[in-house]
């Protein structure tokens, strides 16, 4: 993705990405670093660096202000890229993908503009408990070319109101 983006800003006129840009928890419950995470895919950042949440509550809210750029036709996992070319992707839990959309309700739509901490996605947490392989939220930088440093939070946040990380551009 983050090459596209690069393409996309250099064709639009967009300047370089610069500043820093802090990236809000987009559930609520308890970070665990990304290499805890049991698929390798997100666990050796294939995919981005960045946290996981172990989620409580049902709503998965805007981590920073931005356009919606893909919702995953099984609503469990969406991509958002703020206006300084920032790229977020989060995705629910391990396992999510097979339930074809079960357990989740769409609230937002591909190329809506957001601000932090609206409403993206509901889920239902216990049912995805019963389904689901881990309820681990990787939270990711998609665009790590163009991130100088990564401050991680630790500890339990609240989606919408509590910082996971701060991005230096």
């Amino acid at each position: 993705m983050g090459f596209l983006s690069r393409i996309r800003r250099l064709i639009s006129g967009q300047t370089e990405i610069s500043g820093v840009v802090n990236v809000y928890a987009p559930v609520s419950g308890k970070v665990v670093a990304i290499e805890k995470v049991p698929d390798p895919v997100f666990s050796e950042k294939i995919v981005g660096d960045g946290l996981a949440i172990e989620p409580k509550g049902k709503l998965i809210k805007a981590p920073i202000d931005g356009r919606i750029g893909k919702i995953f036709e099984t609503n469990h996992a969406f991509s958002i890229e703020s206006p300084q070319g920032l790229e977020i992707f989060v995705h629910f839990g391990i396992g999510t993908v097979e339930l074809r959309g079960n357990g989740f309700k769409r609230l937002a739509e591909e190329g809506q503009e957001v601000n932090m901490g609206d409403p993206i996605l509901e889920f239902d947490l216990d049912y995805l408990k019963q389904h689901t392989d881990s309820l681990l939220t990787p939270v990711l930088i998609a665009n790590m070319e163009d991130i100088q440093a990564i401050d991680k939070n630790q500890g339990q946040l609240e989606a919408g109101k509590d910082v996971i990380f701060a991005v230096k551009l």
